[in-house]
C-alpha cells in the first residue's frame, strides 16, 4: 500500500503556454508550464532552419571534399584544357627532323 501525502499533486490537463498562448495540454505536477520554444515555433520542426556559415567553414568543407562545383571537383583549371581533348597540332616545319 503506497504511503499517503508523499506524492506531488498531479494535474492531468496542465497548460503549456508559449508567448502568452496556450499551445497544448499535458500531464504535469505544475498546473501551468511557461516555455519559450516548443515544436510549433522551433526552426528545426517548422523547416525554416538556416545554416550559419561562420568564417566560411561550409565553403572550406565543400572545397576540401570536392563538392563546390563541377570545375573544382574535376580538378580542371580555367586556363588549362581538359585532359580528354587532343593538343593543338604543331607547325609542320618544326615537326620535321632535319637529317
Amino acid at each position: 500500500m503506497p504511503k499517503a501525502d508523499i506524492h506531488p499533486t498531479w494535474y492531468p490537463d496542465a497548460k503549456v503556454i508559449c508567448n502568452g498562448e496556450v499551445v497544448m495540454t499535458t500531464g504535469s505536477t505544475h498546473p501551468e508550464l511557461h516555455v519559450d520554444v516548443w515544436s510549433g515555433n522551433h526552426p528545426f520542426y517548422t523547416g525554416t532552419q538556416k545554416i550559419l556559415d561562420t568564417e566560411g567553414r561550409v565553403d572550406r568543407f565543400m572545397r576540401k571534399y570536392g563538392m563546390a562545383g563541377t570545375d573544382s571537383a574535376a580538378g580542371v583549371k580555367k586556363d588549362e584544357a581538359p585532359a580528354d581533348e587532343a593538343p593543338a597540332p604543331a607547325d609542320e616545319t618544326s615537326a620535321s627532323v632535319s637529317g
